[in-house]
């Protein structure tokens, strides 16, 4: 399937010399989609049960379970780092987004943005209900969570936003520099939501690493729409 899908790949770019960087994006989509599925066999046979139990424990005080590591301040800076991940700032990003790319007449892009998290949404959402994977009952949660754990919808929903958007910017941008800061702030944004929603106690790691694997190969497959959908028009 991955050789056919590269096949498919040089035939449809030979026309613009089929790029490095398509390459590196397109091996980066398989491993993030194999890492996923990697993670969600452990998951299944409770293989990651014991990795994730030790590294959840080790980011609270030793005999109190409630209280987490580090200073009084960093509890609160992760709280508002899962803001970042959350639906209500995540879909108000992209409607302003569409809003702005509609008002700069770019249309196509602002379609190809809306369909990429539409249906990243919905199959994360259908991820969950499909393994059902319980919230960690080992720590206290130090905040709200109510959907099954696997996987972590923060997680993939901030690698799938931000990496979407940093993608599209990166590619109407002429400047190296700029393109590699706009993808590089939208992982760090992505690790940041990722590890708080484990300092926070409301995912297992394994969920968070589930989620970053899927939302960057889903942020990378339409990016590779979208530069396909450029070349043709």
């Amino acid at each position: 399937m991955i050789r056919a899908l590269s096949s498919w790949l040089r035939h449809r770019f030979a026309g613009t010399a089929f790029e490095l960087q398509v390459i590196v994006a397109f091996g980066i989509m398989v491993g993030g989609l194999l890492l996923f599925g990697a993670i969600a066999e452990d998951v299944l046979e409770g293989e990651s049960h014991q990795v994730d139990e030790t590294l959840l424990l080790a980011l609270r005080q030793a005999g109190d379970t409630s209280d987490p590591i580090g200073p009084a301040w960093l509890q609160f800076a992760m709280g508002d780092m899962t803001s970042l991940g959350g639906y209500a700032v995540l879909t108000l990003i992209v409607v302003l987004s569409t809003l702005y790319l509609l008002l700069e007449h770019r249309i196509r892009t602002a379609l190809l943005l809306v369909c990429s998290i539409i249906s990243g949404t919905l199959l994360i959402s259908l991820l969950k209900l499909g393994f059902d994977r319980p919230r960690p009952d080992l720590v206290d949660h130090l905040t709200h969570a109510s959907s099954s754990s696997f996987p972590s919808g923060h997680a993939a929903s901030s690698a799938l936003v931000y990496l979407t958007l940093g993608l599209l910017l990166a590619q109407a941008e002429s400047h190296k520099r700029l393109k590699v800061f706009l993808i590089a702030s939208a992982i760090f944004i992505s690790i940041l939501v990722g590890c708080s929603r484990v300092y926070l106690g409301v995912h297992w790691p394994s969920d968070v690493v589930a989620g970053w694997g899927f939302g960057a190969a889903w942020a990378i497959l339409w990016w590779l729409i979208a530069r396909y959908v450029r070349t043709q028009s």
